[in-house]
């Protein structure tokens, strides 16, 4: 488990992050989000010793990454893939590792098979490809056999059979009571990994939440009703705190579940021909709640009207 507590990391006058709190459980995947320069990665710096806090505590299993006898044992994190001598071969270079940390050349070949790279294991890694740089990675974090781990951007570089597969493996690492914390800008990929959210904006904690509950919160998440008897199940729901609007030949409830609806509806006797959450992914959530925490704004190009090929233009 990682704890933070009142998390502060200032450089002179900028706050990277400021009083952040948090627990990483084991059992489910953690997603860690927020846009750019939001301070996810001084976070995770801090929570693996690289960076000090400026005031508050992190722990790993209630102590101090420093703290930790062989650290590669008890934590796995893949932060920069490519931070590897490229001299060295796929096999030396987690050997290195592992005669630091007292693991046996055993487990090096076991996670070079687990990544799939057992057939390049004797090749430098400079002639490595950005996906299996990746798995490189991958097969370092792993191998100390970890009961915490820590992924930044694992999807990076790997093609779609790869994709699926550190998604399953992470997967199935929680599903063994690890503590898996991911990092990662793609949000289709988040939204079929991981089980929990910690969403950062500009340093600040903006949700900890089960994924279902972030997307719940977005303005868009609707329960959209088709019903001859419009007008008293729109009274109900208001009734209920709910909101109602025109969404076609439907009622759009906002505020309420789908179930408190179809409750609503039964105890007002109305007679209901369709009722259907509608479909909100986490990228519209996202966007919507992190909005007021977006440092860099990109503006499309302008459009530029065709040139003028006159003869006058010519000349």
């Amino acid at each position: 488990m990682i704890e933070a507590r009142s998390l502060t990391k200032r450089y002179g006058s900028t706050a990277a992050v400021s009083d952040l709190s948090f627990t990483i459980r084991p059992g489910i995947v953690t997603g860690f989000l927020g846009p750019n320069g939001a301070g996810k990665t001084t976070t995770m710096r801090m929570i693996l010793g690289l960076d000090y806090p400026t005031a508050g505590t992190v722990t790993i299993g209630g102590v101090p990454y420093a703290r930790l006898a062989y650290p590669m044992r008890e934590v796995g994190a893949l932060l920069e893939a490519r931070a590897v001598n490229g001299g060295r071969t796929a096999r030396s270079h987690l050997l290195s590792l592992a005669q630091t940390n007292d693991i046996s050349r055993r487990r090096v070949d076991e996670v070079l098979g687990i990544v799939g790279l057992a057939d390049v294991a004797g090749k430098r890694s400079r002639g490595f490809s950005l996906g299996m740089s990746q798995r490189l990675g991958i097969a370092a974090t792993l191998l100390g056999d970890p009961q915490i781990l820590m992924f930044d951007e694992p999807v990076n570089g790997l093609d779609p059979e790869g994709i699926v597969w550190i998604r399953t493996f992470m997967r199935s690492l929680a599903a063994e009571g690890r503590t898996v914390l991911v990092s990662s800008h793609l949000m289709s990929e988040m939204e079929n990994t991981a089980d929990h959210l910690i969403v950062i904006g500009r340093g600040h904690l903006i949700a900890d939440c089960s994924m279902k509950e972030f997307i719940a919160r977005s303005s868009g998440q609707a329960v959209l009703v088709r019903t001859p008897h419009r007008d008293v199940l729109a009274t109900a729901v208001m009734a209920a705190g709910g909101t109602v609007s025109d969404s076609g030949d439907e009622l759009a409830v906002h505020g309420l579940s789908e179930d408190q609806v179809a409750d609503l509806a039964f105890a007002n006797g109305v007679r209901v021909h369709h009722l259907a959450p509608t479909k909100v992914s986490l990228e519209q959530a996202f966007m919507e709640l992190t909005a007021d925490s977006v440092d860099y704004h990109a503006e499309l190009p302008a459009s530029r009207e065709p040139a003028q090929h006159s003869t006058e233009a010519r000349r």
